[in-house]
């Protein structure tokens, strides 16, 4: 006989072995992971999650983009699929959960289906989406990019490594590009967990995060022209100092974010200077300014104030200014009955939970423009990701992967 649907759990002590378990493959130099996506390492954590899969008893399907859906058919045949994963893919020093918690997540609720005999009217497929962190070939969540119709397929295989590589290239030779067209497959809902990837579950000491939007983001990159110059013998009124307006702007975009607070941020991530010597007074140096916030309006605003202060800052200084946005995606809401589905969930095991906006990226982010979405987070360890450093708890992976699980199985539907 079938156990109540609200005391059902999964097996939170296998969840965790079998994170331990991937995270073997592709050791990084800490106690993380280096298991870039198409390197012959993410080979191997593909085959490991194939074999689990096929001891599940599932059919496992591959798209041409290198997109694995292990699928656990349904009563009714005609209903689509729900589909619940993340990526196996990791950054060159990144962590052992980010990515492989939703991936094995969706899993366990395989296993535990199977352990309890119970079926559902929906089919469920397990997705492990290529390319996601976007790190060997940008930009980042690739694959689902392409699932969603952001990018095309021929765009997507031409990317290209830092050794010239291309995505379709190294597809192929490691064996993961399938023969099923990209955007095939359709699917009812989707469901993703993840850990949070910032510091406020933990500090606020709550076990679940209700994911209801995700931060849009604009990528500005700066190029100033100032005048090189020697250091020692330039007098100071001489100077057009390239290098003292990115100062000045990385000042300007720390205030700009600073007055938007809690939900703006903003940052200088990436800079060139030019010539780059220490005793030459830098004529040019190349940024990049990132801006995020769940409103877009909100990100337009931030946009035209720098714009306007660093034109005042370089007119100022003598220097000519050029800004270009070499990236941007408009927030996201996510669908408000799979978020319901989730926030029940939590409910329902008794679980403190809170809403929370992603400040990361995420393929949900993108496959919510193709189907209703929905993610459910669990805090890590003063927030820190992306680092070999990163670490949730057992108790966490367990409490977010039984919110996971009623919200997708409560999704497809238990048949008595």
């Amino acid at each position: 006989m079938k156990q109540e649907a609200k005391n059902l759990r999964i097996n939170g002590d296998r969840l965790w072995e079998s994170i331990m378990e991937m995270a073997k493959i592709g050791p990084g130099i800490a106690g993380g992971n280096n298991r870039q996506t198409l390197t012959d390492d993410d080979a191997k954590g593909r085959e490991l999650f194939k074999k689990w899969c096929e001891s599940a008893g599932l059919e496992m399907g591959l798209d041409t983009m290198g997109n694995m859906f292990a699928r656990r058919e349904g009563t009714d045949s005609n209903a689509l699929p729900i589909m619940v994963g993340s990526h196996l893919d990791t950054q060159p020093t990144g962590g052992k959960y980010d990515g492989v918690l939703g991936v094995l997540g969706g899993l366990e609720i395989i296993r535990t289906l199977n352990d309890l005999d119970i079926k559902t009217k929906h089919p469920i497929e397990i997705v492990n989406w290529t390319n996601e962190e976007g790190t060997r070939f940008a930009p980042p969540m690739l694959s689902s990019g392409v699932f969603a119709e952001m990018h095309t397929e021929d765009w997507a295989y031409n990317r290209e490594d830092a050794e010239g590589k291309k995505f379709g290239d190294e597809l192929k030779r490691i064996g993961w590009r399938g023969e099923e067209p990209v955007r095939e497959r359709k699917m009812h809902a989707f469901y993703e967990l993840h850990i949070e990837q910032g510091p406020i579950l933990e500090d606020e000491n709550v076990d679940i995060g209700v994911v209801t939007h995700g931060q849009g983001l604009n990528w500005l990159q700066i190029t100033l022209h100032g005048k090189e110059s020697h250091t020692g013998s330039t007098p100071m009124p001489k100077r057009v100092n390239a290098g003292l307006g990115m100062a000045k702007i990385t000042q300007l975009v720390d205030e700009i974010a600073w007055s938007l607070t809690p939900l703006a941020v903003g940052a200088v991530g990436h800079a060139d200077v030019y010539p780059n010597s220490r005793n030459i007074i830098p004529g040019k140096v190349v940024f990049t300014v990132d801006f995020r916030h769940p409103k877009k309006e909100v990100i337009q605003d931030m946009e035209d104030r720098l714009r306007n202060e660093a034109a005042k800052i370089a007119y100022e200084i003598g220097l000519t200014m050029e800004i270009e946005k070499v990236g941007n995606f408009d927030p996201v809401e996510f669908d408000g009955n799979c978020v319901e589905m989730v926030r029940n969930a939590a409910k329902t095991l008794g679980y403190s939970h809170m809403n929370i906006v992603s400040g990361a990226g995420h393929d949900a982010c993108w496959i919510n423009r193709v189907a209703p979405t929905a993610m459910v987070m669990c805090p890590c360890v003063d927030g820190l990701s992306h680092n070999e450093a990163e670490e949730i708890t057992k108790d966490w992976s367990t409490a977010g992967a039984d919110v996971l699980f009623h919200a997708v199985v409560n999704t497809a539907e238990i048949i008595d």
